[in-house]
């Protein structure tokens, strides 16, 4: 089994993903996944691609680092293994997006100890991006160092906003209400489907803030230590009647405004 050095753990995640990514930029190129089935509600599907991923994941990791947890979205797979890591993985964040051919989603793999996320990759193989981060660092981008191309809003008047909707209609009838309030106070509004994506734009500047309820840990791993080493400021929606518990990336000064409006 390899060492556990920080920068040897992100060097396989950062392999694992972009491995996947190969396998499923060439299904998604291909088109018509036929083997699909539903989850927790009729829209909440998952294909054979994203078992394949899972899959070629887990078996590079495996092979690797036999002795470490794996816990990913499909398959019910969660194993605590022998040592104090734990992979965590969305082979394919956005299934939705990808089965309708729709060019956003990702592939993401975290590995965490006892102390949370120790690093993280956000893989989009269609646009060529691998979005990386060691906790602690700097978050990059193909291996350099990330830049927001723009000053960071200071106002929720300035900010655009990404967020998600859950698969349930009830709750996305709650989610309705929460931007409803908020499309008139920010510079605009954008779903894009794939949570860890997201969460890497967000990191990245391409967003202000990034926030979803329903989301599972395998969504946010990788990319909430993206937003955290960008110097966001990473927090937990909690439950309410009607909504499920979320998460919030925002900068420092945007937090307390967008928790009052859909926190």
């Amino acid at each position: 089994m390899e060492g556990t050095d920080p920068n040897e753990l992100l060097e396989l995640a950062i392999e694992a993903a972009c491995a996947a990514g190969v396998l499923l930029a060439e299904r998604f190129k291909a088109g018509g996944e036929h083997d699909v089935s539903s989850k927790s509600t009729p829209t909440d599907l998952v294909s054979e691609a994203d078992v394949a991923s899972q899959r070629a994941i887990r078996e590079l990791i495996g092979a690797r680092r036999p002795e470490d947890g794996f816990l990913a979205e499909e398959e019910g797979t969660d194993s605590a293994g022998s040592s104090s890591l734990q992979w965590v993985v969305d082979p394919l964040d956005g299934t939705i997006n990808f089965l309708f051919g729709i060019p956003l989603w990702c592939v993401s793999v975290a590995v965490r100890d006892a102390h949370g996320t120790l690093a993280g990759v956000v893989h989009d193989p269609l646009a060529g991006e691998t979005f990386s981060a060691l906790r602690g660092g700097r978050p990059q981008r193909n291996g350099r160092a990330i830049h927001a191309a723009r000053a960071r809003a200071t106002s929720l008047a300035e900010a655009l906003v990404a967020t998600g909707f859950a698969y349930d209609a009830r709750v996305r009838a709650e989610q309705a209400g929460a931007v409803v309030g908020l499309i008139g106070e920010i510079r605009d509004i954008r779903r894009c489907g794939a949570a860890a994506l997201d969460l890497a734009w967000t990191a990245a500047g391409r967003f202000d803030a990034f926030f979803e309820r329903t989301v599972k840990i395998w969504d946010t791993a990788a990319g909430a230590l993206l937003c955290e080493c960008a110097g966001l400021e990473v927090r937990a929606l909690a439950e309410r009647p009607g909504l499920p518990s979320g998460i919030l990336a925002a900068p420092p000064a945007l937090v307390q405004p967008l928790l009052d409006l859909v926190g």
